[in-house]
């Protein structure tokens, strides 16, 4: 059946959830519980595949920030933080894969971050605080590995760091953001014995979530997971090596099956399939079956959970990134989709998938959350078709 499907990939995406095989846990298609969103088109060309969102002018109002520019709401008038350059997207990839915002230097104005080109550097730029100039850059780190580097309070002082692999030494680190205005160094603490999978700079899937159910968060990477002791600050967590399957994009735990064990969720990165790996085991004694969700959405390179429809539950949000690997990935030429899959909780848990844009996709990362103070989760994008904004409406 899935062979047979491939050719019609060209049929619109929820057609193709309805033709998957049965037996499977595929998405399946509610139309009843459709979600209308206003699409803006912020940028049309390809400048950054990450994207972040914060109050830039302390207006009270929370802004775009992407690659090189930062979009001023309500109105999205476009602002430079650095030198903008305009990259092709069927030949090249840009100096800007993710993004995220906090208040590095504590001065009250949120600054950016971003990371460069896997196995690059990741760099901090500094807000001017209202002035209409370029950005001071900081560098964070030298090398930074795996192609979904994350942004966690993995210490839990209330201010988010920076989880990743250090290429040199091929290890899996935390960077713990700076906590004094006077020290502004983001200080290196490892999580794993050198030469260990998922640091290298083109590994992929990463993800900051508890995995055996004693409320604290470790750190998952598709060939098993490292187990947070409390203390974040010690090198060398223990290890569970487990099968979570093939090259990932963000990847999450939760019970999605109610029988007290943490399962996990992962999306293809550059082949086909989004799946959830349910543990079957007992205890610490961990076993994960993979149910496939769909087969039928490729290069789902960026994922993020978040409560879409508002019913206390979390869903998650992806889509296909367009010309993952230019024209030659899978799916490449297909349209750039992008939904959000609605969760249905139970022993067999479901997912109900609903198509947001056709036209957009996702980058490396996705902002999902109330942009707009309405009480309605958004989903913000940069990628290699430019930077959208969709703005949850209801009737």
């Amino acid at each position: 059946m899935k062979n047979l499907l491939r050719p019609l990939i060209a049929l619109p995406l929820t057609l193709l959830f309805q033709l998957s095989c049965e037996g499977q846990m595929m998405a399946s298609r509610d139309k009843n519980g459709d979600i209308p969103f206003k699409k803006t088109v912020l940028f049309s060309e390809f400048v950054t595949e990450g994207v972040a969102v914060g109050d830039v002018n302390n207006d009270g109002k929370i802004d775009v920030m992407a690659g090189p520019f930062w979009f001023e709401a309500p109105t999205w008038k476009r602002h430079e933080i650095y030198e903008p350059k305009l990259y092709v997207a069927e030949e090249e990839w840009s100096d800007s894969m993710l993004n995220f915002a906090l208040d590095v230097n504590q001065d009250s104005w949120v600054d950016f971050i971003r990371f460069d080109f896997p196995g690059k550097g990741v760099y901090w730029h500094e807000n001017p605080q209202g002035k209409d100039v370029h950005w001071e850059v900081h560098l964070i780190h030298e090398t930074v590995g795996n192609e979904s580097p994350g942004f966690y309070d993995v210490d839990g002082d209330g201010r988010k760091d920076i989880l990743c692999g250090e290429v040199a030494n091929r290890q899996m680190i935390w960077l713990k953001s700076p906590s004094s205005k006077e020290d502004l160094t983001w200080e290196k603490y490892t999580i794993s014995k050198p030469q260990t999978p998922g640091s290298e700079n083109f590994s992929h899937g990463l993800g900051f979530s508890d995995m055996n159910g004693d409320g604290k968060s470790d750190v998952i990477i598709r060939d098993g997971w490292w187990e947070n002791s409390g203390d974040v600050t010690q090198p060398d967590w223990a290890w569970h090596p487990a099968n979570l399957g093939e090259p990932a994009s963000q990847m999450y735990s939760f019970d999605f099956s109610q029988d007290g064990e943490m399962d996990v969720f992962a999306a293809s990165a550059h082949e086909r399939g989004i799946w959830y790996y349910e543990n079957q085991g007992d205890g610490s004694n961990q076993k994960f079956t993979r149910h496939v969700l769909t087969e039928e959405m490729s290069e789902t390179h960026a994922a993020a959970f978040a409560d879409v429809n508002g019913d206390g539950k979390k869903d998650f949000v992806t889509g296909k990134r367009y010309y993952a690997h230019m024209r030659e990935g899978t799916g490449a030429l297909e349209p750039a989709y992008l939904y959000w899959f609605e969760f249905v909780p139970g022993k067999n848990p479901r997912w109900l998938a609903h198509q947001i844009d056709d036209d957009s996709g996702v980058g490396l990362n996705v902002v999902s959350e109330d942009i707009n103070g309405d009480g309605l989760t958004d989903v913000v994008i940069g990628n290699k078709k430019g930077i959208f904004v969709f703005e949850q409406k209801r009737d």
